[in-house]
Order: C-alpha cells, then sequence, then structure tokens
C-alpha cells in the first residue's frame, strides 16, 4: 500500500464518524429533550459519537506514522482530545437528563447543538485538509 493510499484511508476512517453525527443529530431537533428516553438516546448517540472518533483517532495516527507523515501525526492527534472532551461533554448532560424542570431541556438542547457545531466544525477542517495530506509532488 503507498503512502498516497494509507493516508485516503485514514482521512475516510476519521470522516466516518463526523458524517454519521452530522446526518444522525438534527433528528433529535424534532423531539423534546424533557423525554427522559429521547435524552437518554441522544447521550447514548454522543457517547458512542466520542468513543468511535477517539478510536478513529489513534487509526489515523498510526496509519499516517506508518505512510511516514509525521507532520499530519500532530494534526490528527490533536484529534485524540476527544477523551477529555467526552468527559467534559458527557459530565455536563448528564444531569440535565436526570433534572426535570423545563430549563433542563434547554440546557440539554444548548448542548446538543453545541456538540452539532463542534462535530461540523472538525469535519469541515479535516475535509478541508484533505489536499494538504495527499501528497501531489509525484
Amino acid at each position: 500500500m503507498t503512502s498516497d493510499a494509507a493516508a485516503f484511508f485514514a482521512i475516510v476512517i476519521l470522516m466516518l464518524p463526523m458524517a454519521y453525527l452530522l446526518l444522525a443529530a438534527p433528528g433529535f431537533l424534532f423531539f423534546k429533550l424533557d423525554i427522559p428516553q429521547v435524552a437518554r438516546l441522544l447521550r447514548g448517540m454522543f457517547h458512542a459519537y466520542f468513543l468511535t472518533l477517539t478510536i478513529t483517532s489513534v487509526i489515523g495516527t498510526v496509519a499516517f506514522a506508518v505512510a511516514g507523515r509525521r507532520a499530519v501525526i500532530i494534526g490528527v492527534g490533536v484529534l485524540a482530545f476527544t477523551v477529555s472532551a467526552r468527559r467534559w461533554f458527557l459530565q455536563r448532560m448528564d444531569p440535565q437528563i436526570d433534572a426535570r424542570p423545563a430549563d433542563a431541556a434547554r440546557q440539554l438542547r444548548w448542548l446538543h447543538c453545541g456538540g452539532m457545531l463542534f462535530n461540523a466544525i472538525e469535519l469541515a477542517i479535516v475535509a478541508s485538509s484533505v489536499p494538504y495530506i495527499m501528497d501531489t509532488s509525484s
């Protein structure tokens, strides 16, 4: 496998969980988040997203290291910070799910929208970096 192919597959692997959340998360805008089952499903989706993104970031970092793209390793490794982002996000989401007031649903909606925005920005950055990652000198 050439280094270009490894770089391409690493980018695709990184973009899959981001694309999934980009398509799945807006569906929750149609439901009230004060319904406990809906809120727990939303939390589960974000939990799986952060976990999958962390795993794919590690895979991407290893793929770029094998391909000899040392400069890109740092950029992809930065995505691995999602371990801390996951903890921060879910720690703020859990009390809102367990609370009953209407304000808790509003706070949960803000977290939901913020998570979607974070994901969209991340996806845009990764997608826009594809031309810089692929080796065009050959």
